[in-house]
């Protein structure tokens, strides 16, 4: 039995007014229909912060700044591994309004989180995030 291809995927956890950005995918993407955080693969020589920088400049065409690391998790979606990293960002430019990858974007409290319908590779992340006291 062969091993599954590891696919590295970096996502924003971007919080304005005490709010988290979730982005639901565009029906005829992969996943379609399903909520997550934005963001993207990496490319060569980048690091994770560059390529979650670049991905939210030209997928939701505002400017963010990575704060801290999140969370890593791996999800096994149909032949290969996702390894999913989120990084906590905050936005240096205005808020989205829409996005090339995305059909809706949508500003959800942390305990609203697990009522939106996840892609399997962010479950991880919304889970300790919607037990998070936002006023910490």
């Amino acid at each position: 039995m062969s091993e599954s291809r590891v696919i590295e995927v970096v996502a924003a956890v971007i919080e304005y007014d005490g709010k988290i950005l979730a982005c639901r995918r565009r029906l005829e993407k992969a996943a379609g229909g399903k909520w997550e955080f934005p963001g993207g693969k990496l490319e060569k020589g980048e690091t994770h912060s560059e390529a979650l920088v670049r991905e939210i400049q030209e997928e939701l065409s505002t400017s963010i700044e990575v704060i801290a690391p999140l969370r890593t998790d791996e999800t096994l979606v149909g032949e290969s591994t996702i390894r999913l990293i989120c990084l906590r960002a905050k936005l240096l430019g205005e808020p989205p309004t829409q996005s090339l990858d995305h059909d809706e974007l949508r500003w959800v409290g942390h305990s609203d989180l697990p009522d939106l319908e996840w892609a399997a590779p962010d479950l991880p992340a919304v889970a300790e995030l919607a037990a998070e006291d936002p006023n910490r």
